[in-house]
């Protein structure tokens, strides 16, 4: 069985019920995600040995956070225990043409303010394929950052492959701050995975005649796009989310793949949304096992298109689907009939 470490931060999340409006009324649903761990749900999903990093308080709510995990059977035995609080974030869920908006609230959470010290890498890789992370854990700050960087260092040590998702992140860092350490970072990587976005904000990468508000998207761009990136950090190969926004409730969705020689674009689904958060991530976390799972290139980018289309009708940041799910939608099954 492959083993796969994800490392960031899982959050909090508090998000009014259905699609009202913050305090529309006086409750909200508690849950929990976070780019990593949301990968991490996926790969236990998939029945690979997932195990997450992070560091949490010991207080009740870090626990929930844990157990949050468990639930699922990821491997949560090497998360630090310590610090003050959770980060949390607020969600309110987009409809029709009104957009979806998430306010951070993780100042001086418990990962934000961990140190190199706190992670023994040698010990969290023993065993290892796979490490995964997102550019939204070393835009926590600068000692973040430099733990980012000792993972990737310990992780090649070992013959892991790694993968990074760019997942930027303008209320958390600046482009220019998000370039500088990603330049660093994306050098030890393996798999990146981008959006139509990511390349761009990042580094400074875009489709050449593509509008991602007007509906209009050009493949040969974003083969161009894919190119760029595998020729500037030798990436052995680059996987791009391809979202054409109809309205906040119904969006296109496709996906790409470059393996250095050759690009692979999936079949496209139209999508009416229940909840997208996590929807990049449900994408990572069907890449990482299509390509642990020996596919090939263009089943590898199907799978993930597929597992990432399910999740978009999921509550929740975490994926709860499960191969087979994902493989009857890949092989044209979308039908959304009862299953009796």
């Amino acid at each position: 069985m492959s083993r796969v470490v994800t490392f960031g931060e899982i959050m909090l999340r508090l998000a009014p019920n259905g699609y009202y409006r913050f305090f529309q009324n006086d409750q909200m649903q508690a849950t929990f995600g976070g780019g990593e761990a949301n990968v991490a749900v996926s790969l236990a999903n998939y029945g690979l040995d997932s195990v997450y990093v992070t560091k949490l308080p010991k207080h009740a709510i870090g626990q929930a956070a844990v157990d949050s995990l468990r639930y699922f059977g990821v491997d949560t035995s090497k998360i630090v225990r310590g610090g003050e609080r959770v980060g949390i974030y607020f969600l309110e869920k987009g409809a029709s043409q009104r957009g979806s908006v998430c306010i951070y609230d993780r100042k001086y959470s418990a990962i934000q303010q961990a140190t190199a010290a706190d992670f023994d890498w040698d010990s969290i890789f023993e065993g290892a394929d796979w490490f995964h992370f997102t550019g939204i854990t070393p835009a926590l700050g600068p000692n973040v950052v430099e733990i980012c960087k000792e993972a990737c260092k310990a992780a090649k040590a070992k013959g892991v492959k790694i993968s990074c998702d760019l997942n930027y992140r303008g209320k958390l860092w600046t482009r220019d701050e998000a370039r500088a350490a990603m330049t660093e970072l994306c050098q030890y990587v393996d798999v990146c995975i981008s959006n139509e976005e990511d390349a761009k904000d990042v580094f400074g990468i875009e489709a050449e005649g593509t509008d991602i508000y007007g509906g209009k998207l050009n493949h040969e761009g974003y083969k161009s796009v894919a190119k760029q990136l595998a020729d500037k950090f030798n990436f052995e190969k680059v996987a791009i989310t391809l979202r054409t926004s109809i309205s906040a409730s119904d969006n296109d969705w496709a996906g790409m793949l470059y393996d250095g020689e050759d690009y692979y674009f999936s079949k496209s689904y139209h999508l009416h949304i229940v909840d997208r958060v996590g929807g990049g991530d449900s994408f990572g976390g069907g890449l990482i096992y299509a390509l642990l799972s020996g596919k090939s290139s263009k089943d590898a980018i199907e799978f993930a298109v597929a597992a990432s289309a399910l999740k978009h009708s999921v509550e929740g940041d975490y994926n709860r689907v499960s191969v087979s799910e994902v493989e009857k939608l890949a092989g044209g099954d979308g039908s959304g009939r009862v299953q009796r």
